[in-house]
């Protein structure tokens, strides 16, 4: 709860005098039928308020410290009776609510909330029923208000920009979660290369990292896995997982948990066979460069770009030296020339969600790294069959290696350094 008090205070500092953060948490949603998906919380309610039952709005005001009023879903036991427990609004205080009011009241109370406020800030577009609430009572205010002392919001702004600059920096706490979750996933792809054998199925494969995230106490996927063996690798957002693992090829595995909240994000590309050929062991070996050489540049005081620089400079020249492009370096990645092989960027932000909040820029300048930071280092090179002027050996081959990357006030700390990835140590493990 103090975690989460510091973090309301943090936001409360950024904003101005007399306003208003409206925090919407998620509503279930329908699966099919009756069926609904799995309950995941908005992660800005989430970060801010700690509370994990649907739908429910918490409003804090600028003068209150960091305290916060929440709406959520009343007690009632014949619902609970099929939906497990609800908190209520009478028990509010064991989150570090002040006040508590049924979600239903909502339409009602808000109006109170904007009376002498200048200006409010909520997340757009997340809850089209209450974000209407909010601009009806607004506009119902302004004719009632029109000719007395008190005065209305003028202003109303997305909170984005406030909260995802204070939710890009990770405190202790955070660090500690994420360095869980990047743990459990590692152990998933260890034991993955293990258990890969010629003839499995992708799902079969990908049934070994959930078996383990579920093991170590990680209900979900961060996001939905990519196994994608041989020419499946050179789909980057492959996820039918449905086909044959084929003896000589290469299987890319794209999958990280998400433990209390937090997710990892991690990518090995290994042979089926526990065994690289010629051509398999070229290319990985300029990708593996490529990812080394990039997260040495994740340091306080450089930029993402510099990064991305360091990727496109070692791909290309890898490329040169596999005779794939010919001219010289500096013309060839002016052109753009590694796009057919190289075509996304090396690395996100990760926290709460995988493709984490922040900008990559500020006042049309690069932000720079600052300690605190996550960011995913995940060059890859991909040669898709229809690929032409391709010798033949590397065709269907996709690589990709990521890792997950905290910056400090030194070197830069993989957190995800125990999965094995040079080909020798891959080799090792997958023959023992």
């Amino acid at each position: 709860m103090n975690e989460h008090l510091e973090r309301r205070k943090k936001l409360v500092s950024e904003m101005p005098k007399n306003s208003l953060a409206i925090i919407f948490g998620s509503n279930t949603q329908i699966r099919n039928g009756d069926v609904e998906f799995p309950f995941r919380q908005n992660s800005d309610f989430l970060y801010l308020i700690g509370f994990d039952e649907p739908n429910a709005v918490a409003i804090i005001e600028s003068d209150d410290s960091g305290e916060f009023t929440i709406f959520c879903q009343d007690k009632d036991p014949s619902k609970e009776q099929w939906e497990g427990n609800r908190m209520g609004p009478s028990n509010c205080r064991k989150i570090g609510a002040k006040f508590g009011f049924p979600i239903e009241a909502f339409s009602e109370e808000i109006s109170k909330f904007l009376i002498n406020k200048e200006r409010i800030y909520f997340q757009k577009n997340l809850n089209k029923i209450l974000e209407d609430e909010v601009n009806k009572n607004i506009t119902s205010l302004k004719k009632t208000t029109s000719r007395t002392n008190h005065f209305i919001p003028e202003e109303v702004h997305s909170i984005d920009l406030l909260l995802h600059e204070i939710r890009l920096i990770k405190t202790k706490e955070e660090i500690k979660t994420i360095k869980e979750a990047c743990e459990i996933s590692s152990a998933a792809h260890i034991r993955a290369m293990k258990n890969v054998c010629p003839k499995m199925y992708e799902y079969q494969l990908e049934a070994e990292y959930v078996h383990e995230f579920m093991k170590k106490g990680a209900r979900n996927c961060a996001y939905p896995s990519i196994v994608g063996g041989g020419k499946n690798a050179c789909i980057l957002h492959y996820s039918d997982n449905k086909d044959l693992l084929m003896d000589g090829d290469l299987v890319l595995v794209d999958a990280g948990c998400e433990f209390n909240g937090y997710a990892s994000d991690i990518t090995r590309t290994f042979p089926v066979n526990g065994k690289f050929s010629r051509a398999q062991q070229a290319v990985y070996e300029i990708v593996l460069d490529a990812n080394i050489e990039c997260i040495k540049t994740v340091k306080k005081g450089l930029t993402p770009n510099e990064t991305e620089k360091k990727a496109i400079e070692v791909i290309t020249q890898g490329l040169i030296d596999l005779k794939i492009l010919n001219g010289e370096i500096n013309e060839l990645i002016e052109n753009g020339a590694y796009r057919d092989f190289y075509m996304h960027r090396v690395g996100h932000w990760m926290g709460m969600d995988v493709h984490d909040v922040g900008s990559y820029g500020k006042n049309g300048n690069w932000r720079k790294y600052l300690p605190g930071m996550i960011t995913t280092i995940e060059p890859g090179i991909y040669f898709k069959e229809d690929l032409k002027n391709v010798p033949k050996e590397y065709l269907n081959i996709g690589i990709r290696i990521e890792d997950d990357v905290l910056v400090t006030e030194g070197d830069p700390e993989v957190l995800t350094s125990s999965v094995p990835k040079t080909i020798k140590d891959i080799e090792k493990l997958m023959s023992s």
